[in-house]
């Protein structure tokens, strides 16, 4: 390993590091310096390592959920939620998880799990459960359920990776929602069975109980719904379902559209910029608050930290491709198992499923030789690897992790002294590596 090397691998980890450290916007802001650094150093520095694609998918969904939200369609969605989870409190460990599951496939964005995160916490306390248990799974089913979405940026670069190695869309999607569902389920399974769940003996919650700290649980209150919410909801839903059915009928398994007019990301973001345009005139949207709401600044940061570290990671990548590719080549066709854990751990680095897609699938492919379905033999390893790409919650910086710790007034979402020893670790992982372990399996069957 020469000089030179040593140097770009501190920077790449430096700049992670920062961004780690400063949190948010902080994430792009430092993948931009490390990109700067790069150049200095006599790196190779191309507009097109950026992933333009990946950038405006999330702009254009989280333009067409923000219509909704000012709508307000998320709080119809969340109302009907927590009424659910509230109608079945016992089972709050299974029914939290799926939940944000579900919300996050119809959404695209892990987000959407920011509002239930104080509904769970309510119940869970009033259940004598100790909340850590159903925010951890719901925070970490969010994640994952990202590379099941049809419409999320991490799923639509992973089907650009795999359509052109003869994955079909449909099978793709199946394994991705099929894998990552049943590992959803059975994690809180196991955290139902294994964990001492019992709220009353938890030390820490005793403490902030004994100091006041711990809020009583209060009768519920629900917003009066807006009058075109159920309507925005309705548009929203349709909307996705278009893009589902135009994504099947070009894919080349199906073939009802031979020769489509609009690629699959370039569907994907027009017709999620003509769903907000119907919302916000079918709704009466006030576009005026369309830039002050949750959703948009959470869509722009997420923008934001995928310009900059994404471009500092495949700038990296692509810099020392060959070497990769014989690593790649020896190690991942021996041991796939391999590329599973280098995306798990990287993708706590890169803050992104999509960036994490992005910046290794494209140079893993390519390494193991894969440039068509004639010579794609090892295809099914890049699919049955993919939930792997959903280890955000391994350093407690993400701000779902964030926002449950501070929504848990009980003092059981916490972090240890450790920085990794915290409430989502454990099912986190799990849930990962069921989703993976059951990729492993289904993936060279179907492909």
């Amino acid at each position: 390993m020469d000089i030179m090397l040593i140097l770009q691998l501190i920077v790449l980890f430096g700049g992670i590091y920062l961004g780690v450290k400063l949190g948010g916007m902080g994430v792009g802001y430092a993948g931009g310096l490390g990109v700067v650094v790069l150049a200095m150093l006599g790196m190779k520095v191309e507009m097109k390592d950026i992933p333009t694609d990946v950038i405006l998918i999330i702009a254009s969904v989280i333009s067409a959920i923000t219509a909704m939200q000012v709508a307000g369609g998320l709080d119809y969605l969340v109302q009907v939620a927590s009424k659910f989870l509230r109608k079945n409190p016992k089972q709050i460990n299974f029914l939290a998880p799926i939940v944000t599951y579900l919300l996050t496939i119809f959404a695209g964005t892990g987000h959407t799990a920011f509002s239930m995160l104080p509904v769970i916490t309510e119940v869970a306390k009033g259940q004598n459960i100790k909340p850590s248990a159903p925010l951890a799974l719901s925070v970490v089913s969010s994640q994952v359920a990202i590379t099941a979405s049809p419409i999320s940026a991490a799923f639509v670069a992973m089907t650009g990776v795999c359509e052109k190695l003869g994955v079909s869309y449909p099978k793709l999607l199946f394994i991705c929602i099929s894998t990552t569902f049943i590992a959803v389920v059975a994690t809180a399974f196991i955290v139902n069975k294994f964990y001492n769940l019992d709220l009353s003996k938890d030390p820490v919650y005793q403490e902030r109980l004994a100091k006041g700290l711990v809020e009583e649980i209060k009768d519920t209150e629900y917003k009066e719904i807006k009058p075109y919410a159920i309507r925005s909801v309705i548009i929203f839903g349709i909307g996705v379902l278009v893009i589902v059915a135009y994504a099947l009928a070009i894919s080349k398994s199906i073939g009802l559209i031979e020769k489509p007019i609009l690629s699959r990301d370039n569907a994907i973001i027009s017709f999620m910029l003509t769903i907000g345009f119907l919302i916000v005139v079918l709704c009466k949207v006030d576009t005026g608050k369309l830039l002050s709401t949750s959703t948009f600044q959470s869509g722009m940061n997420a923008c934001i930290c995928v310009v900059g570290i994404a471009w500092l990671g495949t700038t990296f990548v692509n810099g020392h491709i060959d070497g990769i590719k014989e690593v790649a080549k020896n190690v991942v066709t021996q041991y796939p198992f391999v590329l599973a854990i280098a995306l798990y751990f990287l993708s706590c680095l890169l803050y992104s499923q999509a960036a994490t897609t992005r910046v290794m699938m494209p140079a893993v492919a390519a390494a193991l030789g894969m440039t068509s379905p004639e010579n794609a033999q090892h295809v099914w390893i890049l699919v049955a690897s993919f939930a792997a790409v959903s280890g955000l919650f391994v350093l407690p910086t993400y701000p779902t992790t964030l926002g449950a710790i501070a929504m848990d007034d009980t003092g059981t979402t916490r972090v240890g002294k450790f920085v990794i020893n915290h409430s989502f670790f454990i099912p986190g992982t799990i849930m990962v590596a069921i989703s993976v372990a059951l990729g492993f399996v289904v993936a060279p069957i179907l492909l």
